[in-house]
């Protein structure tokens, strides 16, 4: 019998030491900055402060992942949106939520 544990340990992805910086100067060089930056800044310091009283990075590593996943997305929304694709048949969930209650 074996010591080892029959399941692969999850394997947390850890951002280069400068990502949050890289990250910060791309949100500042977005045309959204405005608003990007102040919602990083927000998620960051959030972040942070969970991270000295846990002792764990992995919001850390959450708050750059999702927001490296959000720049690299947006050339796509931009491109959607320019197209002129028409969504008015959208429905919202939440909207229809609150009619059957």
């Amino acid at each position: 019998m074996s010591a080892q544990p029959d399941h692969a340990p999850v394997t947390i992805y850890a951002p280069a030491p400068g990502a949050p910086a890289e990250l910060l100067a791309q949100l500042r060089a977005d045309k959204r900055a405005d608003r990007w930056v102040p919602a990083f800044e927000r998620q960051w310091a959030a972040a942070l402060e969970e991270s000295r009283r846990t002792f764990s990075l992995g919001g850390l590593y959450e708050v750059v992942q999702e927001w490296q996943g959000l720049i690299a997305s947006a050339p796509a929304v931009d491109a959607f949106v320019a197209s002129g694709y028409d969504d008015s048949d959208f429905i919202d969930m939440a909207e229809l939520r609150g009619r059957r209650r």
